[in-house]
């Protein structure tokens, strides 16, 4: 009892996978249960979905423990640990993180309706159209692999999701770059693209290659985001008199940047559901149709000053 007990001699949120009482947990329900004939049976009891999204019985194992050293805790008083670097979940079917998983894929949808609005209310003839077709399309990837990712956490769905969401940042530089600078010089544009992805591919190589560091994802994407932040910014003061709309612009990047302030939050699930991450992206979902409400008047803008011969700022 003393040896299972060692786990609480901290009174904050630890890593619930380093203590003792959890390896051990996981290492005798491992021998038990996952080899022989134990395993066939749980194998074929396992249901479809589970085995098709990789769940296996060490998987299992792990879940189960977690559960069990949270009960520990708990029993003590002590704050709800994390396991693995993220706090425990309920599991909902096969989803791993069920209001995440749910909160994702309502941002894709969101996001494909307003490509489709737009697309319906936008001529292809306008300046903006295809850059911005391009953006929704690298959007919607990011929001599919950040489902995949909250539904299994895996070493490939983790590395598509971070490198998704970097993705889309980046394109929002560029697509900035374009409306502000490349419709009158497309050299410009051009060469700020090539630098976008010579810089995503230097990111992505790191972290795939030399070291997968949180920290640097973590600041590269602060970074990047910042750039776009201002970049937009900037362009909303300057056409504040002569664009209507110019506010929608602003208020979505003050938006985007303010609501991931939530993720500062880090507080333990929520009936062992919904946390931080998840408010998070529940809370951008609104946001798709504010800025593709802005992208619509924006992109009828710059055709019908094309149409009149306008300089277009």
């Amino acid at each position: 009892r003393r040896s299972v007990l060692v786990l609480f001699w901290k009174r904050v949120a630890g890593n619930g996978d380093k203590e003792p009482v959890y390896r051990e947990c996981v290492k005798q329900c491992v021998q038990t249960n996952c080899t022989g004939a134990r395993l066939r049976g749980f194998q074929s009891a396992q249901p479809h979905y589970m085995a098709l999204t990789g769940w296996t019985c060490r998987d299992d194992c792990r879940y189960q423990c977690m559960w069990t050293t949270v009960g520990l805790y708990q029993a003590e008083g002590y704050r709800v640990p994390q396991f693995h670097g993220k706090w425990p979940f309920t599991r909902f079917l096969c989803f791993e993180e069920p209001a995440s998983a749910l909160a994702s894929l309502l941002n894709g949808l969101a996001c494909l309706l307003m490509l489709l609005r737009y697309r319906s209310t936008v001529p292809r003839q306008s300046p903006m159209y295809h850059t911005i077709n391009a953006f929704s399309l690298v959007s919607l990837n990011a929001w599919f692999w950040s489902t995949v990712f909250h539904t299994r956490d895996t070493y490939l769905t983790e590395k598509m999701d971070y490198f998704c969401a970097t993705a889309v940042i980046l394109y929002s530089i560029y697509l900035c770059c374009v409306r502000t600078l490349g419709l009158r010089r497309p050299g410009v544009s051009s060469m700020v693209g090539v630098l976008l992805i010579l810089a995503f591919t230097s990111h992505v190589s790191y972290l795939t290659f030399v070291s997968f560091d949180y920290g640097y994802n973590m600041a590269a994407n602060a970074t990047i985001g910042m750039v776009n932040l201002l970049w937009w910014l900037c362009w909303c003061w300057q056409n504040r008199r002569t664009l209507p709309y110019w506010w929608k612009c602003g208020l979505v990047v003050l938006l985007l940047h303010g609501l991931a302030l939530l993720e500062l939050l880090d507080f333990p699930p929520l009936l062992w559901v919904l946390d931080a991450h998840a408010v998070w992206h529940l809370s951008t979902i609104p946001v798709h149709f504010l800025f593709y409400s802005f992208l619509i008047d924006d992109s009828l803008y710059l055709l019908n000053t094309e149409k009149m011969g306008v300089k277009v700022e």
